[in-house]
């Protein structure tokens, strides 16, 4: 498997971006920022090995920033099949021509922070 090619990455995989000098763990999916509500990132992330010390220390990017895979995270049956929902629903959101059947399924008040998933409504 090219882990770059390979959308989205398993949490606990470990990144570097383009034009970054640290590495990054990858702890989401699908996020928005909070003060620019209509933009979506492909991941969440914190630094490492420093991790998380508050909120503020998440880092949104997208795919296409990442230019090296360091290591990758887990992966099992459970893991491949949420990948798998995750890419039809952001494809079938992707295929649709408004955006009334998005819905926020998570989201984290510690960090402002919403996981997106779409459903019918």
């Amino acid at each position: 498997m090219n882990e770059i090619n390979e959308k989205f990455l398993p949490l606990g995989t470990i990144v570097l971006l383009n034009g970054g000098e640290k590495r990054l763990m990858i702890t989401g999916y699908c996020v928005m920022d909070a003060e620019g509500a209509s933009d979506i990132y492909d991941y969440v992330g914190v630094l490492f090995p420093e991790g998380t010390y508050s909120s503020e220390e998440n880092i949104l990017f997208n795919h296409d920033q990442i230019v090296k895979v360091f290591f990758t995270g887990f992966v099992d049956d459970e893991q491949i099949t949420f990948m798998d929902e995750l890419k039809k629903e952001l494809e079938k959101d992707n295929n649709e021509t408004t955006n009334t059947n998005t819905v926020f399924a998570q989201s984290n008040a510690e960090d402002n922070t919403q996981t997106v998933f779409s459903q019918e409504q």
